[in-house]
């Protein structure tokens, strides 16, 4: 987005040796920016920073508050550096100011805006709307050093058991080594009861957030953000619209391991129950055995693919009856997931074969009960508690203020193989 600028080349004569830039927004307000030294503690950048709502004395305005805060930048200039309390007061003093333009903008008070930024009640909904779309297009951040609660809070589309629990040991073990607390958020459930689970945060107020397997809006990203409360996505469902670090697992990998797998057993008519294919890693995994089979020779039959609604064991039941159906059935199964594997099983069972006899099927994930069912399930293992004990130590480290040298993680897959394939007869 281009802006355009009004640079102090552009001002009298007499204010060209002044520091400070005035920029217009999109909004036609101007954005007074002053630099401010490098910060003692953080030996970053600093700046002072003011917004000046669009009108006809706009620009008079903001070269009122450039000069203003360029006095301020000379009088810092008389503190020792050591005084790191002064300091504070000046950020302080800043963060104050620009909340007051924020509630400018939107035309409501300061303490509405510090409602909005902080989850609480008593803002009717239209005017909450309209304060987070100034927080947005200002970009509004929250000072770094803000209150937290010792906590990293789990949000969870949908609490699945098998996985949940595994999850929140990985996120405990790095949490209890910095003496914080772990609690969980069911993004479901929030939204059947009419609540925004991002707005719950904000009250609660965690050290960080790690979303599982699920989207979020531009809206609640943003909120996050100039609430100062970092945030990590495990496993995400797509390709990252914002830039929001994530922990995933290799995929397209963990597949091709499973499919060479039947590849080297001799199955040749190999079927597929895959995810569904708006989620990144359901269409990870398809891909991945597509290009196993290409690369052997034996291309998937696209009639032996079954695309689930879910992840989960009626996909695995419905679609391999149909499988099994056919005038030539295959003789293994790929699914999508350890729950699509055991609807494959029952399919079987109604059909009155044997696994791996008759049929071979392979999962993916290993939950718990993989290694339970009869026979034990050859499957693909996640490692869901290291995903999740990464996405945790990604939380600390923002929260410290770091920034992580890689925004995309993937940890590897492992083949685990059991008593559910064979050699086809």
């Amino acid at each position: 987005m281009e802006l355009n600028r009004y640079y102090l080349r552009s001002m009298p004569p007499r204010a060209r040796r002044a520091r400070g830039e005035i920029e217009k927004l999109p909004s036609g307000s101007l954005r007074v920016r002053v630099y401010a030294g490098v910060d003692p503690a953080t030996k970053k950048r600093r700046y002072l920073m003011e917004t000046v709502p669009a009108g006809p004395a706009a620009l008079q305005e903001a070269e009122a508050v450039r000069t203003r805060l360029l006095g301020e930048v000379g009088a810092r200039r008389g503190v020792s550096t050591s005084d790191t309390s002064a300091a504070r007061q000046s950020e302080r003093r800043q963060g104050e100011q620009t909340v007051a333009a924020i509630a400018r903008f939107a035309g409501v008070s300061a303490p509405t805006v510090s409602k909005v930024l902080n989850g609480r009640s008593g803002v009717a909904p239209e005017t909450r709307r309209r304060v987070e779309a100034v927080l947005r297009e200002h970009g509004y951040r929250r000072p770094e050093k803000v209150s937290r609660a010792a906590s990293i809070e789990i949000v969870f589309y949908g609490m699945q058991s098998n996985l949940a629990v595994e999850i929140m040991h990985g996120v405990e073990r790095v949490a209890s080594a910095h003496h914080l607390a772990v609690s969980f958020t069911d993004a479901v459930h929030q939204a059947s009861e009419g609540r925004s689970w991002a707005q719950d945060l904000l009250a609660r107020r965690p050290t960080g957030v790690i979303a599982v397997r699920m989207g979020f809006t531009s809206e609640q990203h943003a909120l996050l953000a100039a609430s100062a409360i970092p945030l990590v996505v495990l496993d995400p469902t797509g390709e990252p619209e914002h830039p929001v670090p994530s922990v995933g697992a290799a995929n397209w990998s963990g597949a091709i391991a499973a499919a060479r797998h039947l590849l080297d057993l001799g199955h040749r008519r190999i079927a597929v129950v895959a995810g569904p294919t708006e989620r990144l890693c359901a269409r990870a995994r398809l891909e991945g055995i597509r290009a196993a089979l290409d690369a052997a020779g034996a291309p998937l039959d696209d009639r032996l693919v079954r695309i689930g609604q879910w992840f989960a064991f009626e996909d695995g039941l419905n679609h391999a009856r149909e499988l099994l159906r056919l005038p030539d059935p295959p003789t293994a199964v790929l699914c999508g997931n350890d729950l699509q594997a055991f609807g494959v099983y029952e399919a079987a069972r109604q059909a009155g074969l044997r696994i791996p006899d008759d049929l071979s099927v392979v999962g993916f994930d290993d939950i718990t009960y993989a290694r339970w069912c009869g026979p034990p399930m050859t499957t693909v293992r996640q490692p869901l508690a290291d995903m999740s004990s990464a996405a945790a130590e990604l939380i600390v480290a923002l929260a410290a203020g770091e920034q992580p040298i890689h925004t995309r993680m993937e940890l590897a897959t492992t083949l685990i193989v059991r008593e559910s394939t064979a050699p086809p007869r």
